[in-house]
């Protein structure tokens, strides 16, 4: 009984999926599992451009022979990075057959890292943080003013493709808080690029958006021009000069 329930459910969701395409968009990343569509379906032909052939090899070189397998991670990225964000079956089975492993084993690792995106992004795919830190000092406040400048939802491609908005869990620069991160794929995988830009506010991260749009190169980092990269506004006031060395160890023995 319960299984007939569960897939009578399973099939109403498809159905739902196959009828809707912002639906699907929406839900990417909630449900594990992969519906054919005209630009995503395993017959549609994908391989490394030649000069990121060169890169497969290279990967390739940092592991022994008999353990390709541990390269499907950065192989994953640069097929991400030429597919202009985004991963469709079809160079997930790529991935697959350079490391010689059964094509669920790439799906596996597809479909649990968030940073690898199973749907279109666009050219600049915007990752707003929003763990407790980045929260407190306005996350929530700055994704906010991005949905609402660019006039898409979380997960949502503007109309001209150029911009895409999403969250993602900790960034690390917890002391520059909030901060968001930018993924530049508008040059392909020559030109990417992977940025954070920290100290944001919600005015600033408008006047991001803008100077992506013109082409324009934005220094990373704090944002926030009385800072410098992690330290305190003004300057540090403390350490400023060479540690101590512990008493007890002979570094120079080291």
């Amino acid at each position: 009984m319960l299984a007939r329930l569960a897939t009578k459910r399973l099939h109403e969701i498809r159905q739902v999926f196959r009828q809707s395409p912002q639906v699907s968009r929406s839900f990417s990343t909630a449900l594990n599992y992969h519906i054919d569509s005209p630009d995503n379906n395993p017959d549609l032909p994908w391989e490394f451009s030649d000069a990121n052939k060169h890169k497969v090899k290279e990967i390739l070189s940092h592991y022994p022979s008999n353990y390709k397998q541990s390269a499907v991670i950065p192989l994953l990225d640069l097929a991400q990075q030429q597919h202009g964000g985004w991963l469709p079956v079809s160079a997930m089975n790529a991935v697959a057959k350079v490391i010689e492993v059964a094509p669920i084993r790439v799906y596996e690792v597809a479909t649990f890292y968030s940073m690898f995106n199973r749907t279109k992004v666009g050219k600049y795919h915007l990752l707003v943080c929003g763990t407790t830190p980045c929260m407190i000092r306005g996350s929530r406040e700055i994704e906010s003013a991005l949905l609402k400048h660019l006039g898409v939802k979380r997960n949502e491609v503007t109309k001209d493709g150029l911009f895409s908005v999403g969250e993602m869990e900790c960034m690390g620069c917890c002391v520059n808080a909030p901060m968001i991160t930018v993924a530049d794929y508008s040059s392909g995988s020559e030109g990417y690029t992977y940025n954070y830009y920290e100290d944001i506010t919600p005015e600033r991260v408008v006047e991001i958006v803008e100077k992506l749009r013109r082409g324009e190169k934005l220094p990373p980092g704090t944002q926030n021009p009385k800072r410098i990269k992690c330290g305190p506004e003004g300057g540090n006031t403390t350490l400023l000069s060479e540690p101590k060395p512990p008493p007890c160890r002979d570094l120079d023995a080291c």
